[in-house]
């Protein structure tokens, strides 16, 4: 099991390279984020060893069960499924970066939290680009609004953007919404909004890594390429009031 997921690791690392080749890219550009959802400590820690430690987690339960398993290894956590108001506070105790804030209300409770326990917190503006409602996200529209209001908030640090490819669509439709998102992200440079970095542009997964490279992402959330198909489809890991 731990050659397999070293070696789909470096399966993967050979097409972001290639992809990067293509796009007249340098592969450093990128991030590799392991989605560990629904993965066990055990396989994440061999691919802490085989030197990936970026991971993300879709529930907040998992990233807490898992926590103390990892705690070991030196990695970076982030929380990349949806996240309801009444578990903000024990996502700020086990997450370095929130990548699905996609309203005010939203991050207003978490910089309320933030602030009683004297922390900050990094986060991505979640973007539904590919008008699915089965998807959260804010409007493309309404991302500069948004991104305005939040900048206010002391102890949040936005750090850019995320966004999911449409799902089942054909390669042209997946391409319009990493678009839409690298559009976003040059409207928010040209608005030069005090206390907003941009840098990170979180979008691609497993079958559509090539596409989002092409398009500029900087951040590939990685997860069945590497740890194997899962047993649930992807809106069973948005939900957060699922069973894990």
């Amino acid at each position: 099991m731990e050659t397999m997921i070293k070696e789909n690791i470096q399966r993967i690392t050979a097409r972001i390279t290639a992809a990067c080749k293509k796009a007249g890219r340098n592969p450093q550009e990128l991030q590799l984020l392991l989605a560990t959802k629904t993965v066990e400590p055990e396989r994440i820690l061999q691919a802490f060893a085989a030197g990936c430690t970026l991971i993300g987690e879709n529930k907040v339960q998992e990233l807490r069960d898992k926590y103390e398993a990892l705690a070991a290894v030196p990695h970076t956590a982030h929380f990349i499924g949806h996240l309801q108001s009444n578990k903000i506070k024990e996502v700020v105790q086990y997450a370095q970066c929130i990548q699905s804030v996609d309203n005010l209300d939203l991050a207003a409770k978490l910089e309320h939290r933030l602030a009683q326990e004297d922390k900050s917190m990094d986060i991505l503006i979640q973007v539904n680009t590919s008008a699915e409602e089965s998807k959260f996200g804010c409007k493309p529209e309404e991302t500069e609004s948004l991104v305005r209001a939040i900048s206010c908030f002391p102890h949040i640090a936005i750090r850019g953007f995320m966004t999911i490819g449409a799902l089942s669509a054909g390669e042209d439709k997946t391409r319009e919404c990493f678009r839409c998102l690298k559009q976003i992200q040059k409207r928010i440079i040209a608005a030069a909004l005090p206390n907003v970095s941009t840098e990170i542009l979180s979008m691609g997964m497993s079958g559509d890594l090539e596409i989002a490279v092409e398009e500029g992402s900087t951040m590939l959330r990685i997860g069945s390429a590497v740890f194997g198909e899962r047993h649930y489809p992807d809106s069973y890991y948005w939900n957060e009031n699922s069973p894990v």
